[in-house]
């Protein structure tokens, strides 16, 4: 079994997959506007989706995204890969993409613009500081009762977050937003 690999230029290859189920791959960096002369900002993502997995191939999708712009990745200004390329890219359903899409627009994270594309959104802060612990706490019960769980010391799991997050934002270590 293989899964693939596809770079934004085009050029398809397959490669060996390390593991039993299929995933589609896709690694995309563009650098010319293909509707203009203007050259967009370059950008390196990895798309890794597993049509197996328990989570929708469209959450699958917005997470990666998601997790580029805060890890730095991706940032303001950089385009993603239109909806048909990327379906293409990754085997799927343009739905799916489309899907993916309106999500990260919902949540502030792209801009569509029309004839141009999606492009990542300069960042802005949607929630309030209530509904962002709201949407979190679930997040932060399920850890803690995991780690109680399995026997880990408060300070472990305190260690362990810290290394977590010193791994997403190591530009941003000892700042609160």
């Amino acid at each position: 079994m293989g899964f693939w690999i596809a770079d934004f230029g085009f050029e398809i290859h397959p490669i060996q997959n390390p593991q039993s189920k299929i995933q589609n791959s896709l690694a995309f960096s563009n650098s010319h506007c293909t509707i203009c002369t203007s050259t967009v900002e370059t950008m390196t993502l990895d798309l890794q989706i597993s049509p197996g997995s328990g989570s929708p191939i469209f959450k699958q999708i917005v997470d990666q995204v998601r997790l580029g712009v805060a890890t730095g990745r991706l940032s303001a200004g950089d385009q993603l890969p239109s909806v048909r390329a990327l379906a293409e890219r990754l085997v799927v359903n343009p739905n799916t993409i489309a899907k993916a899409y309106t999500e990260l627009a919902r949540e502030g994270i792209i801009d569509s613009q029309q004839g141009r594309g999606a492009f990542i959104a300069k960042p802005r802060q949607i929630y309030t500081k209530t509904e962002r612990l709201r949407r979190i706490e679930p997040l932060i019960d399920a850890l803690a009762n995991e780690g109680v769980g399995l026997g880990f010391t408060r300070d472990e799991l305190v260690e362990a977050l810290e290394e977590k997050l010193n791994k997403l934002r190591p530009a941003q270590q000892g700042k609160a937003p």
